[in-house]
């Protein structure tokens, strides 16, 4: 499971000595048990390995919009933190989708789905999200599905 990994690389990075990593394992750590109580306190399960792929991704966006705020304001030192983070996030993600690649799931998730018009868009959307979770941008993805759809 991707939360012991994780676990697992924490207590390496502490004997290694390594403080970015360690740091931002922990709060990698923090944000995933915020996201278990708050799913808890919903009548959730804990999180399984695809919620926990979303959560890193989002991670990510957050740290690339900080990155492009810091580079702006030139604060060279903190958007090489914030990559570093990135880094360290980024090494729990299944390999990400080419766009050649993302087109054919598409392509294939239509034909699966029947999907005919825009009506159909959330149908094609959920397939991706069960099959691709962490492996494909859906914002990106939902442009492509759109273009695809409209004709």
């Amino acid at each position: 499971m991707l939360r012991d990994d994780i676990n697992n690389a924490v207590k390496e990075a502490m004997k290694a000595k390594d403080e970015r990593k360690l740091s931002t394992l922990r709060m990698v750590n923090s944000t995933i048990k915020n996201a278990d109580i708050d799913a808890r306190g919903s009548g959730k399960p804990p999180l399984s390995d695809a919620d926990i792929l979303a959560v890193l991704q989002k991670m990510i966006k957050q740290r690339q919009e900080a990155v492009e705020l810091y580079d702006k304001g030139g604060r060279a030192e903190l958007a090489a933190q914030e990559r570093e983070e990135i880094a360290v996030i980024s090494a729990y993600l299944p390999k990400q989708m080419s766009d050649d690649e993302v087109k054919k799931a598409i392509a294939d998730a239509i034909a699966e789905t029947g999907a005919a018009g825009m009506k159909d868009m959330g149908k094609v959307i959920a397939v991706l999200r069960a099959k691709y979770a962490g492996q494909m941008d859906f914002g990106k993805a939902s442009g492509l599905v759109k273009a695809a759809l409209s004709g």
